[in-house]
């Protein structure tokens, strides 16, 4: 998966991306559809604010986080991301029994 990493009125160190790509890195363990990540961290006075978009096979996942602190608002966005793609995940897979078709005999 490709993560891009923006930042809008923050500037992002090594320890902000590294922090993201492991993050965001997990929710490939859930589903392995998902090609690549956009993530957008911003800062509008002391709201910090995280945003991404997956491109996950036939759809996109966005969600958005607002804490005090980065950390908390990366971490608040991995979950909502993370619930987001188990819920396309479930949508996903066909809960439907076979039916056989059984002839008396």
């Amino acid at each position: 998966m490709q993560i891009n990493l923006t930042g809008h009125h923050v500037e992002i160190t090594q320890a902000l991306r590294d922090y993201v790509q492991e993050k965001i890195g997990k929710i490939e363990r859930h589903y392995e559809g998902v090609t690549s990540a956009h993530v957008i961290l911003s800062v509008e006075k002391l709201r910090q604010k995280a945003e991404a978009t997956l491109h996950v096979a036939n759809n996109d996942l966005h969600a958005d986080a607002i804490e005090e602190d980065m950390y908390a608002a990366i971490d608040v966005l991995a979950d909502k991301i993370d619930r987001q793609i188990k819920k396309h995940k479930e949508k996903q897979t066909d809960h439907h029994r076979d039916e056989k078709v059984v002839t008396p005999s």
